[in-house]
């Protein structure tokens, strides 16, 4: 008896100890921060750490108490064929899938044709998103392929592909394979031209270097008014592709036009969490008239990542992943460095975005607008929205060029952080609305032509660059200067790009209070709030709706 009252004296003790130890655990244990956090500065940590909360603060199960549904994994059905297809096909839009897979039987069949249709499994890719074709004389990246029937152009209905050449004014004589539904056999025609979506006085003009080129290939008389499914370039008609992209043709279903669309450029934001200041940006443009904003995703901070996915699931903005062609690097991290050190390199590699989500858009969109995060073309006076402002403009243009212009461009002027900065914070505005607060601006605008943006319109312009179009349908480009009492460029920058180093200071002494843009205040901070609140960026119980964690970033993207 008293061996048994000893042996349940040392197991009560026993369990003791044990709820010691689990609570010891427990409470350093909610401090712990896993390894993959610790580099994150604690303002990128604040959406991170909700989801590493929600695992430690679930209590722990024994195989006694073992319930699957409590287990977070994702157990939906495997796709099957046809699902399988439509998310490659969203991943990759220039791979023609579903038409390979719908008749890859009967494209395999015998035929006499000296060209047969390339199996999707025998394509060169390269860094995922381009398709390579390699030729006697150089090497061919190709991005995409669109369908051009606009009334303005010469060459008549005309398949125009999108990519890198690492040639200079390239030599090699090409083939285009048509691809049509229902037909065994390509269509072959020469390729047309290659337009070149550069100016040599710019640099890297060069031969081994990747350059920024638009093909052409006209589509023969008997399919006029039929789209091909795709498209493959070769160098001897009778090749065996290497490369075939799905020929792009978005048209609205009821053929009606939305107003503006705004495209950015490859996003390279890995290290700057600039989570707020996207949100104040692309409500700002949404208050403004952009019926949506198309992003390129080359790699950007998770927070981004969340508000991307938020106002994408919202119909706002649609994103694409990018990568660089031609073995330039897209590891994280150095990706950021040989951008940043190869100036040229940078601007040559923007210029497909900018021109890929102008020939996604062509029959979409009245005007489409490239413009950087910290930009905004800002309607004044009276004017509220692009639309009240543009039906002002066209009218005056006409009546200098009754044949219309191929673009309206607006005046560049600097908000510089430090102009706001001696002024103090403003009362009534949350401290993170970087826009908001920076109402102080340098007096003299940069020179006309310099560092401007422009509403396109699609209908009229071939190729594009950041700031202007390079080349349009019809002519010469003309583009209209927007009169700055009825508009301008606000461009927010820590400091002047590198070509106005000189002029910098004198904007910096000059400096006048511009305040257009709180006529948007309350409706910019209601919506900028609520977005905040929805995605969780507030910490819990700081008693403060303006988030006092986030204060005023100074980060540039523009050059």
């Amino acid at each position: 008896m008293a061996r048994t009252k000893i042996i349940l004296k040392i197991l009560f003790s026993l369990c003791v100890w044990s709820f010691v130890i689990i609570g010891l655990f427990k409470m350093h244990g909610s401090n712990i921060v896993p390894q993959e956090y610790a580099s994150v500065p604690l303002s990128g940590r604040i959406l991170l750490q909700k989801d590493m909360l929600r695992f430690m603060e679930t209590p722990s199960t024994t195989t006694d108490r073992f319930d699957p549904s409590e287990i977070l994994v994702d157990n939906r059905t495997a796709m099957d064929d046809e699902q399988l297809v439509r998310d490659v096909e969203s991943r990759i839009p220039s791979l023609p899938i579903a038409y390979w897979s719908k008749n890859k039987n009967f494209l395999q069949q015998k035929s006499s044709n000296c060209a047969k249709y390339p199996s999707i499994f025998e394509l060169e890719f390269n860094n995922i998103y381009w398709q390579t074709m390699r030729t006697t004389n150089g090497t061919f990246q190709l991005f995409g392929a669109y369908y051009d029937i606009r009334k303005n152009s010469l060459l008549g209905p005309t398949v125009r592909i999108l990519g890198m050449i690492d040639r200079i004014e390239p030599k090699v004589k090409t083939f285009c394979q048509f691809w049509f539904d229902g037909q065994k056999e390509p269509f072959i025609v020469k390729t047309y031209e290659y337009k070149y979506i550069w100016y040599n006085k710019w640099g890297n003009y060069k031969q081994g270097i990747y350059q920024p080129y638009l093909i052409a290939c006209q589509i023969p008389k008997p399919f006029h008014g039929v789209v091909p499914s795709s498209v493959s370039m070769v160098e001897k008609q009778c090749d065996t592709a290497t490369n075939n992209l799905r020929v792009i043709y978005n048209r609205p279903p009821d053929d009606h036009k939305k107003g503006f669309a705004v495209c950015v450029k490859g996003l390279d934001f890995l290290y700057d969490d600039l989570s707020v200041r996207f949100i104040e940006w692309i409500e700002m443009l949404n208050i403004l008239g952009a019926d949506k904003i198309y992003f390129y995703n080359l790699q950007v901070h998770p927070n981004i990542s969340k508000v991307l996915q938020h106002y994408e699931q919202e119909g706002k903005v649609h994103v694409s992943p990018l990568t660089l062609p031609g073995g330039q690097p897209n590891v994280p991290g150095f990706q950021h460095l040989y951008l940043t050190k190869k100036t040229n390199h940078k601007r040559q590699n923007e210029v497909i975005p900018y021109n890929d989500c102008l020939y996604k858009n062509l029959y979409l969109y009245d005007y489409i607008a490239l413009l950087d995060v910290d930009e905004v073309i800002m309607p004044k006076g009276n004017f509220v929205l692009w639309s009240e402002l543009m039906t002002k403009v066209i009218p005056e243009s006409l009546k200098f060029r009754p044949e219309g212009y191929h673009s309206y461009n607006f005046r560049n002027v600097y908000f510089l952080d430090d102009q706001q900065h001696e002024h103090g914070w403003h009362k009534g505005i949350p401290k993170y609305m970087h826009m908001l607060q920076h109402v102080h601006r340098a007096k003299n605008y940069t020179k006309p032509n310099q560092y401007v943006k422009c509403f396109h319109n699609p209908e009229r312009v071939l190729t594009l660059h950041n700031h202007f179009p390079l080349a349009c349908l019809g002519g010469i480009c003309k583009s209209y200067p927007v009169d700055t009492e009825d508009a301008h460029l606000q461009h927010y920058r820590a400091d002047c790009v590198n070509t106005l180093k000189k002029s910098c200071e004198e904007y910096r002494e000059h400096s006048v209070e511009d305040k257009t843009i709180w006529k948007y205040k309350d409706e910019l901070v209601r919506r900028t709030l609520k977005t905040l609140e929805t995605l969780g960026f507030f910490r819990r119980n700081s008693g403060n709706s303006f988030g006092s964690g986030y204060g005023s970033t100074t980060h540039s993207t523009e050059r």
